[in-house]
């Protein structure tokens, strides 16, 4: 059947236009999406060096299921993850299933029929990727069951959609990953969409200082809404980070934070928090930096952790509930991270806002 979906050509570009989505074999869903979250992932897709449907948080209606399914049916509200455990290999086992050693995001999924192309997914006569296998940014998408997951009720299809990244990658790498402890001190370098969601792992962790740091005014006053204690705007010639270190060591009794994190996808920042932590401290990378940066050793000494984590360590069946459970009972706030939807129309405004930092989560609503 077909579908409308933006269409990135691999070299810096997208376009709207028609593919068709095949009816799903095997443990595929059909899933008709009705919002679909906004993040620098997406815009970093359109050089992928190769055309893929773009997208990769999504929310929608369940409209057909292969004979392999059972915990879904047509008509079923989901969310979409894209990190799809397969409960049985080495690192799901030991409870890492962000790291499944089965699924492959970032890599074209073979159908059920054995084809390797991606999913029943066609554009002028010839197989098309999907961005993480999910391709949320088109009115239909085709996905293995394991990256559908069903919404309890009264939860809004347009603040669901962004928990399948954004809010996972920033609360899952506070509560799964750093594991903050109760009365501890955690800086948050960057208070866009994931580092907001830091801020809200951590606070719900009972974090007794949270330090906000962003070069924004705007985005300063958000991280308090969210539950910063404290905030930062950073020197542009502190390019050794040494004098956002001093402050926060003086916020955190002089002895720097417990945990820090980066959340910017600016590879300057990539080991800034390693000058924000205290020895023995942990430093997580959130934002998935790929260029290459170079740090001074160091930074490192004195028994500091450096994480890169993945995903937030997602747990889709035990996180997505979670997430959810503390949305219904007004503890994590989604709704207010939505500062604008959009038409798929819209596209190309909805990544110029999210460049220029005038949103915390854009949505585009089909």
């Amino acid at each position: 059947m077909q579908a409308r979906a933006a269409i990135a050509d691999g070299r810096g570009t997208f376009q709207l236009d028609t593919i068709e989505v095949s009816e799903p074999i095997g443990d595929e869903v059909l899933v008709e999406l009705k919002a679909a979250g906004i993040c620098h992932t997406d815009h970093a897709s359109l050089n992928w060096k190769r055309p893929l449907v773009m997208g990769h948080e999504g929310a929608g209606l369940v409209r057909a299921v292969g004979p392999q399914v059972r915990h879904l049916q047509p008509g079923d509200a989901v969310v979409l993850n894209w990190a799809i455990p397969c409960g049985a290999c080495f690192q799901c086992l030991r409870g890492e299933a962000a790291l499944c050693e089965e699924s492959r995001p970032a890599h074209v999924m073979e159908r059920s029929d054995g084809h390797a192309h991606p999913a029943g997914t066609i554009w002028r006569g010839a197989p098309l990727d999907r961005s993480f296998n999910l391709g949320t940014l088109s009115t239909l998408t085709l996905v293995r069951a394991g990256a559908a997951t069903p919404l309890p009720a009264n939860v809004p299809l347009t603040c669901a959609c962004i928990v399948g990244c954004g809010v996972m990658t920033g609360f899952g790498s506070a509560v799964n990953v750093a594991k903050v402890t109760p009365g501890s001190s955690a800086a948050i370098i960057g208070c866009g969409g994931v580092g907001l969601n830091i801020i809200q792992g951590a606070r719900l962790s009972g974090a007794r200082r949270i330090i906000a740091i962003d070069s924004r005014q705007t985005s300063l006053v958000q991280a308090r809404r969210f539950g910063a204690t404290d905030t930062l705007v950073p020197e542009a010639a502190d390019r050794e980070f040494e004098r956002l270190a001093q402050e926060v060591r003086r916020l955190t009794g002089g002895r720097g934070a417990d945990y820090a994190f980066e959340a910017t996808a600016v590879p300057a920042l990539a080991f800034a928090p390693l000058r924000l932590i205290r020895d023995g401290g942990m430093a997580l990378q959130v934002s998935g930096i790929n260029e290459a940066v170079s740090v001074p050793m160091p930074w490192f000494m004195w028994n500091k952790i450096y994480l890169a984590p993945l995903y937030g360590g997602c747990v889709p069946g035990r996180d997505f509930p979670r997430i959810f459970e503390h949305y219904k009972r007004r503890e994590l706030m989604l709704d207010e991270l939505i500062t604008r939807t959009y038409s798929l129309d819209a596209l190309g405004e909805a990544m110029d806002d999210m460049l220029a930092g005038r949103n915390a989560k854009g949505v585009i609503v089909f």
